[in-house]
């Protein structure tokens, strides 16, 4: 994704002379995040569905958040994000098997995903209108350990480890007097057969310093690293809270 980040970085540029923040703020703010995952995990020529077959399901999906703003027009804001996504299944690889596991033989399967993204943004508008753009660098590290149930230590995993630049919007609408807004944020990257895709929608409530916010979020990750490769969907309501200084 080399010229991806060219252009990206490229494209960054030309916000820094559009917009900035009037005050210093700093924000921080914890979500719980109760995904369904779709889609399948592969090494070389083995695949096996990650719903249908390996039974995942959500165990506990955290997502942390903090982010800088200042008043100067040349430096982007900052935003630091990490969302760290642990699903677990006992299920069955199938009439083809798995990589080194037996065809039809039960298994317990567990998925890590873990996400840290540093978000470099400007804010273009910034009113009862909110508009935001700039450049993510994402850490993405995903683990996909499937394990015979009853042949232990007879298991076989499947790893993604990517620094991956993505573009990134966010747009809040605020009620006025109220409290209340509503908003859209992503990011997202294609590029070479692989991309990344990471959207939310959501209400928010202020009351003074204090932040509240619920949600609807989906994930899609299609990326081929080496001989393994993910191809899954993560999608499901959120629901956060934090300061907002």
């Amino acid at each position: 994704m080399r010229k991806t980040a060219i252009v990206l970085l490229g494209g960054l540029g030309c916000f820094s002379s559009v917009a900035a923040a009037d005050v210093v703020g700093v924000g921080a703010q914890v979500s719980y995040w109760d995904s369904d995952l779709t889609g399948t995990a592969s090494q070389n020529s083995d695949e096996v569905d990650v719903d249908d077959d390996l039974n995942l399901d959500s165990d506990d999906n955290v997502n942390l958040t903090a982010v800088f703003e200042h008043p100067i027009p040349v430096l982007p804001n900052i935003r630091v994000n990490y969302t760290a996504i642990k699903q677990s299944g006992n299920g069955n690889v199938g009439v083809d098997g798995f990589g080194d596991l037996l065809p039809g033989v039960p298994v317990h399967s567990e998925l890590d995903i873990d996400q840290l993204d540093l978000t470099m943004y400007y804010e273009l508008l910034d009113n009862w209108v909110n508009l935001d753009a700039g450049l993510t660098v994402r850490k993405l590290d995903g683990d996909l350990k499937v394990e015979q149930r009853t042949l232990a230590g007879n298991a076989t995993r499947t790893k993604i480890d990517a620094v991956v630049p993505m573009l990134y919007a966010a747009a809040r609408f605020d009620l006025p007097l109220t409290g209340l807004s509503v908003g859209v944020e992503g990011n997202g990257v294609s590029y070479g057969g692989d991309s990344l895709l990471d959207g939310s929608a959501y209400a928010q409530y202020d009351l003074s310093v204090l932040r509240l916010q619920a949600g609807y979020r989906k994930m899609s990750i299609d990326y081929e690293d080496g001989d393994d490769a993910m191809d899954v969907d993560l999608g499901g309501p959120f629901i956060s809270a934090g300061l907002d200084f």
